[in-house]
C-alpha cells in the first residue's frame, strides 16, 4: 500500500514521463498569428512538456457554431487533464471562463484584446494572462514621420470579427472617428468582401491618405463563406490607391501591407510561456501575477511594399526596423 501511495504522489517529472498541457485556441494553425504564437509558446516550455492543442475554428465556423466548439474543447481538457491550459484570444477565453473558474487548473490566457474582466477572468485565483494591444497612437507618430506630406485623414481598417469588436469597444471606446496626434482618424469594420474591396478602392477619393488594417481575418463573400486572408492581402495590395500599413505582424508581405510598429504573435506566445514557467516550476499561483503586456511593438517591414511606394525609411526608424523580404 505504501509503494502504491508513493508512485501515486510522485511528480510525473520524477518518473521520466513529460507532463501535459494544452493550448485552447481560438482560430486555426493556419492563421499566422496561432502558429506564432505557439511557437513562442513552445520554445520557452522547451522539452519539458508534452504540449497538446484544440481548435476552436472561430475564424471561419460561424458565430452559431463557437458554443459548440467551446464544449468541445471542454471534453478535450477533460480527457487530458493537463496540468496547466493556455487559453489563446478572446473567443477562448470568452466561452471557456466560466467552466474553468470552477476548476482548480492554472490558466493563462494570451492575445486579450478585450478586458478580462468582461469574460469574468479577472480576479480569479487560478488565472492569469498576457493582454494585446495594437499600437495605434504609435502607429500615427510613425506615418507623421514616414510620409512625405503627413497625412491629414487615416483609415483604420478592420473585419467586423469579435477581435476586432473587442480592440474598437477596449482600445477606442466604441468611437468611430478619433484624432490622434491631431490627425483625423475613422474606424472602419466592414463584414464582407465586396464592402472591403468598395472601402479600399474609395479611400483616396474619400480624403484618406494612409490606411491601417487591423485585419481581415472575417471577411464573408457573398454566399457567406470565409474568404482566405491571403486572398484579401494580396487583392488589397494591388488595387488600394493610398499606402496600407499594419498594427500585427502577420499581414506584413511583399504582396500584402507595408509594415509599421507592429505586434508580434510569437512575443505574446513567450510572455505567456515565461508566466506558465512560473507556475508550473516555481509554484506561482496565478492569482499573484498581474496580467502582463507583452511587448511595446517592433518596426517590421516589407522592403518590396516600401520601394513601390517610394517611402524611406528615416534613420530613427531605419536603425531599429526588421524586414520581411
Amino acid at each position: 500500500t505504501t509503494l502504491v501511495l508513493a508512485v501515486l504522489c510522485t511528480p510525473l517529472a520524477a518518473m521520466g514521463e513529460r507532463p501535459t498541457v494544452l493550448i485552447i485556441a481560438s482560430y486555426h494553425k493556419e492563421y499566422l498569428w496561432q502558429a506564432n504564437y505557439q511557437a513562442g509558446i513552445m520554445e520557452k516550455l522547451g522539452t519539458d512538456y508534452q504540449v497538446d492543442i484544440f481548435e476552436m475554428d472561430t475564424k471561419r465556423l460561424p458565430k452559431s457554431e463557437y458554443k459548440k466548439r467551446a464544449q468541445l474543447a471542454w471534453e478535450y481538457y477533460e480527457k487530458v487533464q493537463p496540468e496547466l491550459v493556455f487559453l489563446g484570444d478572446d473567443n477562448a477565453l470568452r466561452y471557456l471562463t466560466p467552466k474553468f473558474a470552477e476548476t482548480d487548473t492554472p490558466v493563462v490566457y494570451l492575445g486579450i484584446n478585450n478586458n478580462p474582466k468582461k469574460y469574468g477572468a479577472s480576479d480569479k485565483k487560478n488565472i492569469t494572462g498576457v493582454l494585446e494591444r495594437p499600437l495605434y497612437k504609435q502607429s500615427i507618430k510613425m506615418l507623421q514621420v514616414l510620409l512625405d506630406k503627413k497625412p491629414r485623414n487615416v483609415m483604420f481598417l478592420f473585419d467586423d470579427g469579435v477581435t476586432t469588436r473587442a480592440v474598437v469597444s477596449m482600445t477606442f471606446r466604441n468611437k468611430t472617428k478619433l484624432r490622434i496626434h491631431g490627425v483625423p482618424v475613422q474606424v472602419k469594420r466592414v463584414g464582407t468582401l465586396k464592402r472591403w474591396q468598395e472601402t479600399v478602392l474609395s479611400a483616396k477619393e474619400d480624403g484618406f491618405d494612409a490606411i491601417v488594417t487591423g485585419g481581415y481575418n472575417t471577411i464573408k463573400d457573398e454566399q457567406g463563406q470565409h474568404v482566405p486572408i491571403t486572398q484579401i492581402g494580396q487583392w488589397t495590395n494591388a488595387h488600394t490607391p493610398v499606402p496600407m500599413f499594419s498594427f500585427w505582424s502577420f499581414s506584413v508581405a511583399a504582396d500584402q501591407t507595408i509594415g509599421g510598429l507592429v505586434l508580434f504573435g510569437k512575443s505574446q506566445g513567450e510572455k505567456a510561456g515565461e508566466l506558465a514557467l512560473r507556475i508550473l516550476k516555481e509554484g506561482v499561483s496565478p492569482g499573484e501575477i498581474r496580467p502582463a503586456v507583452s511587448e511595446k511593438g517592433r518596426y517590421f517591414f516589407s522592403q518590396t511594399q516600401l520601394k513601390k511606394w517610394g517611402l524611406t525609411l528615416p534613420e530613427s526608424i531605419a536603425s531599429k526596423a526588421e524586414y520581411v523580404d
